[in-house]
């Protein structure tokens, strides 16, 4: 697949100069561990389905990862194509970005949520060439979901099954060595090694396209900000198809050479558990996660004294929870700001005190610079809204086929589509996006896709979904409606009418608010300012999506 970027030489040649891009690829620390650690935990996977614990060494996740890489190229995956997985936190999701890194395909990992409306569009606009699945996850059939939409699929050449029996269970991908060598080319630093999709504001999913050099710059500096080394033991429970899954848990865990390990379940008593256990003392997820441990940390304190940062991001923090997780988990409690598109940005420092974790999104991290634009375009004043843009050596390098969405300016700018003030010591603070997302428990919902969706409903003459403000996920989905005259649309209805669409249930409004009208502008926009101030009074009524 022709993969338009926007790399240039000139980039390449700026980052190298600037000692932002090192031409480094992942398995050179792989292949670093093994060589000098080969029996050292690499992943220690925690399966809620099975209450298993598995570990693999560095020598068998380098091996596992060989055996994937030569059964692809075996089953004619090339430079270039991309490998699709819908997997939960396991093992075979770390070994397979190994493998496509050795082969030169393209790792895109996807939601375990999505369902056919999402996996639809998602792999045929990738023109995926390998799908991977769990055969059940959560109680849920996805082989009996890939089998609906197969039909449409009809550039994906193959679908295994991690659970499977046959010639199509994962497993085949481990097979021995014939005795034949496929012909392999590993990626390149500056080869595309990612497609992680990003909701926005049209309606459709972006692809995220990034490089060895873009991802490993944003490591790089995340590592130098919050003090990691080898001695440290990494939890991820977010899921590695988020960039914090697949960056600050997989890709950061090899790159230090120290345990990765990986919840494919949230549950706040059982990371608890697994924290004390495994020793782990580094972990990035959303707000919610801080608060559930927060809570266990409560009825039993000095439980999780091992951790020593604890990285929030996607939602604000707010003081009261910033002051009781450092006192009860003992440490440093971090707010950072990042995109799909840069990675972590900005973060507080891990001294910085409470007040900053929790009142700022932090500043720039080494190589990073941010800028807040007036609305008039000139640079604004401290602590005056704006345009929040970005410049950074981990910018990726263009949106699979969109290359019009990409909004960089020649000087290398990038319009997050955010929000924020800037204070004159260099802290951010988002104060809202102008791209209309809703972010849950720091999953983007794509509101415009969900309107678009009601708006087919026989008894919805107008619809605006808007975020309400949750205590615990940061934002909920409110849907303000307005009705046919003598219909009444109720939240169970929606949820109901947005199901037989596949809808992934995150994505789904948890309340519903019915109007006589919405509120527009002269020119007949819907001024979505004033329902947000509605919004912020309102409970949620019925927790759908949980």
């Amino acid at each position: 697949m022709d993969m338009k970027v926007f790399l240039t030489s000139e980039r390449i040649a700026e980052m190298g100069a600037k000692g932002h891009w090192a031409d480094r690829v992942l398995l050179e620390d792989l292949e670093r561990e093994v060589r000098l650690s080969p029996h050292a935990p690499a992943i220690v996977e925690y399966r809620s389905s099975e209450n298993t614990r598995v570990e693999l060494s560095y020598r068998e996740l380098a091996e596992r990862a060989e055996a994937i890489s030569r059964n692809l190229a075996r089953r004619g995956i090339a430079p270039g194509d991309v490998v699709s997985y819908v997997l939960p936190n396991w093992w075979q999701a770390v070994a397979l970005h190994l493998a496509c890194l050795k082969i030169g395909a393209v790792s895109n990992p996807l939601m375990p949520i999505f369902r056919e409306r999402e996996l639809r569009f998602m792999l045929a606009f990738a023109e995926s060439k390998l799908l991977i699945i769990p055969k059940t996850f959560r109680n849920f059939d996805y082989v009996q979901m890939i089998d609906g939409i197969r039909a449409e699929l009809p550039g994906l050449q193959g679908v295994l099954v991690v659970g499977g029996e046959g010639e199509n269970s994962f497993d085949t991908l481990l097979a021995a060595s014939d005795g034949t060598e496929p012909s392999r080319v590993p990626s390149g630093p500056n080869d595309v090694i990612e497609i992680l999709y990003t909701s926005g504001t049209t309606g459709q999913p972006k692809g995220v396209m990034h490089t060895s050099n873009t991802l490993m710059s944003a490591l790089s500096a995340f590592i130098d900000r919050f003090r990691l080394t080898s001695d440290d033991t990494v939890l991820m429970a977010s899921p590695l198809a988020h960039q914090t899954g697949f960056a600050y848990g997989m890709m950061l865990a090899v790159r230090l050479g120290c345990p990765l390990v990986l919840m494919d379940v949230w549950n706040a008593e059982r990371g608890a558990e697994i924290i004390r256990a495994e020793g782990v003392t580094f972990t990035m997820a959303s707000t919610p996660f801080l608060a559930d441990l927060t809570a266990v940390a409560e009825q039993s304190p000095s439980s999780m004294r091992s951790l020593r940062v604890f990285v929030t991001a996607g939602a604000p923090i707010p003081s009261v929870l910033v002051t009781r997780a450092r006192e009860l988990l003992g440490a440093h409690i971090v707010s950072a700001w990042g995109m799909t598109e840069n990675g972590t940005v900005t973060s507080t420092l891990l001294d910085d005190p409470t007040a900053r974790a929790a009142e700022t999104d932090g500043r720039p991290l080494r190589g990073m610079e941010v800028r807040v634009v007036s609305r008039v375009g000139r640079p604004a004043q401290p602590s005056e809204e704006g345009r929040l843009q970005a410049r950074t050596p981990s910018c990726f390098v263009g949106y699979l086929k969109r290359p019009e969405l990409n909004e960089i300016d020649r000087e290398g700018w990038f319009e997050t589509g955010d929000i924020a003030r800037l204070s004159a010591d260099g802290y951010i603070r988002i104060t809202g996006r102008a791209k209309d997302v809703i972010i849950r428990g720091g999953e983007n919902i794509p509101v415009v896709e969900v309107e678009n969706l009601l708006y087919k409903h026989p008894d919805i003459v107008d619809v605006a979904i808007v975020a309400m403000p949750d205590p615990r996920l940061g934002e909920r989905a409110c849907a303000f409606v307005v009705a046919r005259p003598g219909a009444d649309i109720s939240l169970g209805e929606v949820v109901t009418f947005l199901e037989e669409f596949q809808l992934a249930r995150q994505y789904m409004p948890e309340r519903v608010e019915l109007m006589e009208e919405l509120p527009r502008t002269a020119s007949g926009k819907i001024q979505k300012v004033a329902l947000r101030a509605v919004a912020k009074s309102l409970v949620v009524g019925l927790a759908t999506a949980e």
